[in-house]
This record gives C-alpha cells, structure tokens and sequence, in this order.
C-alpha cells in the first residue's frame, strides 16, 4: 500500500479535495434553497439535475478525453466547476440552479472518469486493485469532512460557495503538476442492455432503484432536515452519518456476500432498509435516533450498490466483467434522475416524513424483486469479485477493481 500512496498520492490527494468541494455543494444547496423560498418540488429539480448532467457526462468524457488529453479535460472541467460555485449565490433562482447543477454533474462526471483512467493506467498489475480501491476510501472521507465544513458561519452569504470553489481550484495543482505522464485512454467495450438483462434481470432492475434510493438519500436529505427544522450541524452530522455508515459497512457485508446466495443478502438488506425507514416515516424520532437511521441507510445503501454488480459478476466471464459493469452503472443513473424528483413530489403529497416513505418503497420493491427472483433461478456460483466500489466511479474503475477481485479469489481457490 506503501508504494500505490507514493506513486498515487498527487491523484489521491486532488480527488479528496475534489470530493470535499462536492460534498460541500450537495447539502448546502438543500439548505440554503430552502432559505431562498424554493419549494420542495423545485429544489427537487435541482437535485436531480445534477445526476442528468452526470449521465451525459459518462458519455461525453471519453470521447473528450481521446481527442484533447487528459490535462486539457482536467484543467476546462476544474475552471467550470470553480465558477459554478460562485454563481449559485450571485443567482438565487431555483431555474439558474437546476441548469448550473446539470453543468457540475456533467464535469465531476468526465474528472471522475479522467482521475479513474489516469490511475489505472499509471498503477501496475500488481498494485492496481489496492490503487482504486484507495481511490475509493479517498473519495467516501473527502464527503465526510464535507460535512464537517458546512459547519463555518456565514451559510447566508458567500463564504461556504467560495470555499469549495477554492479547494477545487486547489485540487488540481498536485494532478497537473506532478511528473507521471498523461496515459493513452482506454474505453470500455458495451453490452447490449437485452442481453445484460437476460444475463442478470435482478442485477439490472436493482441497480435502477439503488440508483433512485442513492440519488434520494445524498439530494435530498439536506431538504429534508430544512423542512424539518433542523440546524446546520444537525444536517451535516445526518448527511456525514450516512457516508459513514457506508464506510464502515462496505467490508462485513461483502465478507458475508462472498460465502453466501447473494440474493439472500440484497433481500435481507433490502427488507431490513425498508423497516429502517418505515420507522422515521411513522413516527417522530429524537436526533440521536435519526443519526441510527443515517448509519444504518448509508451502511446498506452503498454495499447494496456493490452487492449487484458483483451478483452479475457471477455470471460473466472476466472479458465481460468491464461491459457488464458499463451497462449497470448507466442503468443506476438513469435510476438517479428520478429519485429527487419522486422523493420532492412524495415530501409535498405527504410532508417531509416521504423522504423516509419514499426510499422504503424502494427498498420494499427490491427485496421482493430478489425473493421472487430466487424462485426462478439456481444459486450460482460465487466468485469472490466483491469489492467497495462508489456510485459515482467510472465503469473503468468498476471494472478494473472487480477484476483483480475476481483474480485473487480465483487465486485463493487454487
């Protein structure tokens, strides 16, 4: 791990502070559209608009990368991202945020999948798995201490826009500066969503509604806590429990995953997800109950996420592994466009309270989904190929991780 720090280290440290920047962006919005009068519905638009912006961005960054490089995608996304995080507070419009929040998911999209080329091109085979999945801790505490600094003053004014403004500015000094030279970009071939779908429908129609859940949780939970009355520090430490919970989670559940039917887990998690959140949808919990829904929701939601795709793994070859990762995640962001949208139109039907409602629906759907799909189909045979991954990593990353998974778990069993 020693020497994947010392070659990596310039990558690591700029996407930390890159997600930090990120992170900060997400909830202040909820809060501080909520200060400018925007309704439910509209602040949900805006939540959403960041996932549609993210979608095309997943489609455009390659080919943006093969023509102009590396550096050149880096440096135009990074500027477009400063200056959109100092217009959010120059134009308090919910119509301006919606389009300036399409044009963030769009570059943290193509610097996500810059960052996650440039990584796995640069590690070599031995370091490469250790490398990404460095890359992925990185990215979860860069969204931790995001919510630590949503704790300064001045949530009014422009303090807290030109803060992340700057460390995204920031982050790009240790990429571009540092001496290992810009790789040629590989893309990842594409399967045929008819043919991912015969290969695994649980794997496709899951990873639409984690898509919904995971957009819900990280859009909207920060409106939720303003419609609830709650304070800044209360946001921030529901939001930061969340990606801790994640954090924390990711290992026990894949350990478990790997030595069982995963369908047997994605129905349990599910089911005791959708329990989790029936309870706050019902009835009115005290803060420190609510921190418990948090870890308990983050600490299910993003294993989930992993536990599908390493599912589908479980059918494929490893030459197939990278498509079949491309398909899903494309699948979990058309899922993500509409999980704020929802979640805002289930928040003004029923009260804040449909924030919770709305992702135990959810949930509810995908642990009857599982349960009925282990009724049509013999277990298969597991091969190891879990691993922490983010939602917001590129197929690239996905596919690079899950593979050297799968190396070594065939390794252990020879």
């Amino acid at each position: 791990m020693f020497k994947v720090l010392s070659q990596s280290w310039p990558l690591l440290l700029g996407i930390m502070l890159l997600m930090v920047g990120n992170g900060i962006q997400g909830t202040l919005l909820g809060i501080r559209g909520n200060t400018e009068g925007f309704t439910t519905y509209q602040l949900s638009y805006v939540m959403a608009a960041y996932f549609l912006g993210f979608l095309f961005g997943s489609r455009a960054a390659p080919q943006m990368i093969r023509h102009v490089g590396h550096v050149r995608v880096f440096a135009a996304l990074g500027s477009l991202i400063s200056a959109i995080l100092v217009i959010y507070p120059v134009y308090p419009d919910w119509i301006v945020w919606t389009a300036l929040r399409v044009l963030a998911g769009f570059c943290f999209s193509g610097i996500y999948i810059t960052a996650e080329s440039w990584l796995n091109n640069t590690a070599s085979n031995e370091t490469r798995g250790q490398a990404l999945s460095a890359y992925m801790i990185v990215q979860m505490l860069g969204i931790i201490a995001s919510q630590v600094l949503l704790n300064l003053p001045d949530h009014s004014g422009f303090a807290l826009f030109i803060i992340p403004s700057v460390l995204v500015s920031l982050a790009f000094m240790p990429i571009l500066l540092a001496p290992t030279p810009a790789p040629a970009f590989d893309t990842t071939r594409r399967l045929p969503f008819r043919d991912l779908f015969q290969i695994s429908p649980l794997g496709c129609l899951g990873m639409l509604l984690t898509g919904g859940v995971f957009s819900a949780m990280f859009g909207m939970a920060a409106v939720w806590g303003a419609r609830e009355g709650l304070g800044v520090r209360e946001i921030s430490i529901f939001v930061g429990a969340m990606y801790v919970g994640g954090l924390v989670l990711q290992y026990p559940i894949g350990w478990a995953s790997d030595r069982m039917d995963r369908r047997k887990l994605i129905t349990g998690l599910a089911a005791l997800a959708a329990l989790t959140m029936l309870v706050p949808a019902f009835v009115a919990l005290p803060f420190p109950a609510l921190i418990g829904v948090a870890l308990l929701l983050g600490g299910i939601t993003n294993p989930i996420y992993a536990l599908l795709i390493a599912y589908t793994n479980d059918f494929l070859g490893r030459d197939q592994m990278a498509a079949a990762s491309a398909g899903l995640i494309f699948l979990n962001g058309v899922g993500a466009i509409f999980g704020p949208t929802a979640t805002g139109w289930m928040m003004e039907t029923v009260g804040p309270r449909g924030f919770f409602l709305f992702i135990a629906l959810l949930y509810v759907a995908l642990a009857a989904y599982a349960a009925w799909r282990m009724t049509r189909r013999a277990t298969p045979v597991v091969t190891g190929a879990f691993r922490g991954v983010s939602p917001t990593a590129s197929p690239l990353a996905v596919g690079a991780v899950l593979d050297e998974a799968s190396v070594e778990a065939q390794a252990e069993r020879t």
